[in-house]
């Protein structure tokens, strides 16, 4: 976005999901996501432990092959906060800061998300042709040099 420019509706929901990032509480990798459909934002989710459970900022992490199973993924925890408010989600697009790993993924396609826009690739090609396969557009929207975090 230039100086002075009016952000595009992707770059505002990608700040958005760089916010909800914020929350993360897994030092590890710190993930926001933002489900929008319509230019209306239906739900966020960041990284973080199971609800009521100590978190990694708490407890430590839980590594199992070098990945912290701890936490729940961005992603998942936004697809279950619309599942807990009965937010239908097909037809909608998720933004999240980093790309979603292959299960994930998989959650996206099954609840109806027609968009993928991420941040930073991270990790699994795999979804590359999962999208493919589905129909599903993928984005890849890197942080601007100089652009707040």
């Amino acid at each position: 976005m230039a100086d002075g420019a009016r952000a595009s509706w992707d770059e505002y929901f990608m700040a958005i999901a760089r916010v909800v990032a914020t929350r993360s509480t897994c030092d590890r990798k710190h993930v926001g996501a933002v489900i929008v459909r319509d230019r209306m934002i239906l739900t966020t989710g960041y990284n973080g432990s199971i609800r009521g459970l100590p978190h990694c900022d708490e407890a430590g992490h839980l590594m199992e092959g070098g990945h912290c199973v701890r936490t729940i993924h961005a992603e998942a925890n936004a697809i279950v906060q619309a599942a807990r408010n009965g937010v239908r989600l097909e037809a909608g697009d998720i933004y999240v800061t980093a790309s979603p790993c292959f299960q994930c993924f998989k959650l996206i396609a099954n609840c109806g998300l027609s968009r993928v826009v991420f941040g930073e690739f991270y990790r699994d090609e795999r979804i590359y042709a999962l999208a493919e396969a589905r129909a599903i557009q993928l984005v890849h929207l890197p942080p601007t040099p100089g652009a707040p975090p």
